[in-house]
């Protein structure tokens, strides 16, 4: 009997079909939550999850190792520090302006700009990077766990120093 894996990728012309149609507009509709989000609903959390989901689109489509591979561990890494930075830069540039931390009245105050730029900046910038990042991340790190060299524990083979004996099994009619 040939050994068998859970395998988590099957291709498969339908979803692949499906996702390259939908990506585009998936990921449209993020970035336009994520940059109109100041001024009507939405905003950098929803953008953000909008554009990671996207990419999970493109992982299940395609396979999770090849998008693994396509977007590096150092990207993901420098985008939510990115978006950490840019949080952290604009609050502290507040204080810097003789604010408190994220007082965005002091731009208008100093630099005659209006408070909203202020906000946009951390929605854009910090909140939408963050958010995607870490669904990305945390995605690839559930499915590091699901790769054929791994028993998944049902329906994959046995290991071999595993291997049930029936005579060893107990029933109990304690139900």
């Amino acid at each position: 009997m040939p050994e068998s894996f859970d395998d988590t990728y099957t291709e498969s012309q339908v979803i692949m079909t499906a996702v390259q149609i939908i990506a585009p507009f998936t990921l449209t509709y993020g970035l336009f939550m994520t940059f109109h989000g100041g001024d009507a609903p939405g905003g950098g959390f929803q953008g953000g999850t909008i554009v990671g989901v996207t990419i999970l689109m493109l992982a299940f489509a395609f396979g999770i190792e090849p998008t693994r591979q396509w977007l590096r561990n150092s990207f993901l890494v420098g985008l939510v520090t990115g978006g950490v930075v840019v949080f952290g830069a604009v609050g502290l540039g507040m204080i810097a302006l003789g604010g408190n931390f994220l007082e965005f009245e002091r731009l208008y105050d100093v630099f005659h700009v209006k408070p909203k730029w202020g906000l946009e900046a951390i929605e854009i910038g910090g909140i939408a990077l963050i958010v995607s990042g870490v669904i990305i991340t945390l995605f690839f790190a559930m499915a590091a766990g699901f790769t054929p060299e791994r028993y998944a524990g049902r329906g994959g083979p046995t290991p071999p120093d595993e291997t049930p004996e029936s005579a060893d099994v107990e029933v109990s009619d304690d139900d």
